[in-house]
């Protein structure tokens, strides 16, 4: 661990990881739902991609959990009340953290069957989610964190 307790390091990485992965889903994700549907490994990659970034921002929060010493979760949802009630994260970031997990869960246990019409427009709609949430993280992280992090 790092001076005050968080793993700021292995945090940073995280955050790097979420953009990368977001700026490849931004670069090949095309305009139409119908250019999308026939994309094949390129889909296939933008599909585990989004679900190695939703992994990322739960990763973010166990850390943040655990550093901080906020409580036993029994699941994910309870990291995210914690960081909350702890102001580490504002509440309206709630809704889209659990949209994620949501659709991280479609992802995993259903991937051959995902709807990609409907996947196209989750994507389209809320990639600035991944966004929202790693600022929430610097912007808790900063009062602390050296300039080279920032």
């Amino acid at each position: 661990m790092t001076s005050g307790g968080i793993r700021r390091d292995l945090i940073f990485l995280k955050l790097q990881e979420i953009n990368d992965a977001v700026t490849l889903i931004e670069k090949h994700l095309p305009p139409t739902v119908g250019e999308f549907i026939h994309l094949g490994l390129i889909k296939d990659g933008i599909y585990k991609r989004t679900e190695f970034a939703i992994e990322d921002v739960f990763d973010i929060c166990a850390v943040l959990n655990t550093d901080l010493r906020l409580g036993i979760p029994s699941e994910e949802e309870d990291l995210i009340k914690h960081l909350i009630d702890a102001q580490i994260l504002s509440p309206s970031i709630r809704p889209k953290l659990k949209g994620m997990r949501g659709f991280r869960n479609i992802m995993v246990h259903r991937y051959g069957t995902i709807d990609d019409r409907l996947a196209f427009e989750v994507l389209r709609r809320n990639l600035q989610d991944f966004s929202a949430f790693c600022d929430e993280i610097r912007s808790y992280l900063a009062p602390t964190t050296s300039y080279a992090h920032r």
